[in-house]
C-alpha cells in the first residue's frame, strides 16, 4: 500500500488521533471520504479510456493486416514482371555470346 507497511500505517493513525481533535473528526472524515470518491472516478476514467483505446485498437488490426497483404501482393506483382525480363535478358545475351550476334 503505496509503500507503507502495516505497522507503520497504524502508528500514522495513532499519531493522527492523538494529534488531531475530536471535534475536527466529522471533517477529516469527510476529507477522506471526497478523496476515494475522487480516486475511484479517476480509476473509472481511466478504466474507460483504456477500453476504448483497445477496442479502437482492434479495429484498426484488420485494417493493418489488409494494407499489409495488399502491399505484399501489389509489390509481388510488380518484381514478377521484372525477374522475367532479367531472366529473358540473360537467356538472350547467353544466346548471343553462343551464335556470335552482334559482335563487332
Amino acid at each position: 500500500m503505496f509503500g507503507i507497511s502495516w505497522p507503520e500505517f497504524l502508528v500514522i493513525l495513532l499519531v493522527a488521533v492523538l494529534v488531531i481533535p475530536a471535534r475536527m473528526w466529522p471533517d477529516v472524515a469527510r476529507f477522506l471520504a471526497n478523496i476515494v470518491t475522487f480516486v475511484r472516478k479517476m480509476i473509472w476514467k481511466i478504466t474507460d479510456v483504456s477500453e476504448q483505446i483497445k477496442q479502437q485498437i482492434d479495429l484498426e488490426k484488420p485494417i493493418d493486416d489488409l494494407i499489409r497483404t495488399t502491399t505484399a501482393d501489389v509489390l509481388d506483382g510488380i518484381s514478377e514482371p521484372i525477374k522475367n525480363i532479367k531472366k529473358r535478358s540473360k537467356k538472350n545475351s547467353v544466346a548471343r555470346k553462343k551464335t556470335g550476334v552482334g559482335r563487332k
